[in-house]
């Protein structure tokens, strides 16, 4: 069948958006915690840990993959943690969506955040310190404000990126209509059973939200650094 049929799309985009939603929201408080504690911090070895939080940058979706189903299979530390504690099993789960999003779009979230803190002017940092603050009051106080817009930035590209993830998802969630299917593998199991109208149209759904997310986040992002 070569058409569209809303009730076949419906939930491809709606649990894209949703995992992408939960995804980012995780993410970015992970990733503003990373790039604070190495933006912070001296220790040795800091540019292994900074090439590691980068890392899903450069690894092809399926070499993500094949890690979190060594960490998240029956037979994996967290996978048999969570079967044996609350008999849960992330394997074809939309859960398993939302974890390959998280992993995959870490990195723009941390190096957008990074950026930022750096970007803020330390005298800002030093009039607090003068004044007595302590470093969570200058973290949450100082340099959130005034690097919020990179982060959002950051943000921003990782729910774009959330949302075209396929490779890790695929290997992790699986590909299962109304359950794991998302919007990218939607468009690969349209393309597959030749339904071109219903390809087209998730197609360019998707890249017009894409560009819609990017050039927001690049304007955020050059205002950032004003």
């Amino acid at each position: 069948m070569n058409s569209l049929d809303w009730e076949s799309i419906r939930h491809p985009i709606l649990l894209t958006l949703g995992v992408s939603a939960l995804s980012t929201s995780i993410v970015t408080l992970l990733g503003v915690l990373a790039a604070y504690f190495l933006f912070k911090f001296r220790f040795w070895g800091k540019e292994f840990v900074d090439a590691i939080f980068t890392l899903p940058l450069v690894l092809p979706p399926t070499v993500l993959g094949y890690y979190l189903l060594v960490f998240f299979g029956r037979k994996g530390w967290i996978g048999s943690t969570l079967n044996d504690l609350f008999e849960f099993n992330v394997l074809f789960h939309w859960s398993g969506a939302v974890i390959a999003s998280i992993l995959v779009s870490f990195p723009l979230v941390y190096r957008s955040a990074r950026a930022a803190l750096e970007n803020v002017d330390s005298d800002f940092e030093d009039t607090a310190k003068t004044l007595g603050k302590g470093n969570f009051f200058i973290f949450w106080e100082v340099l959130i404000p005034l690097s919020w817009r990179g982060i959002l930035a950051g943000s921003m590209l990782a729910y774009a990126r959330g949302m075209g993830e396929f490779g890790a998802t695929l290997m992790i969630a699986g590909n299962i209509p109304k359950k794991t299917q998302t919007l990218s593998l939607a468009i690969y199991d349209s393309v597959q059973s030749g339904n071109d109208a219903l390809a087209f149209y998730l197609v360019i759904l998707t890249s017009v939200l894409s560009v819609l997310i990017l050039t927001v986040s690049t304007k955020l992002f050059k205002k950032s650094h004003w």
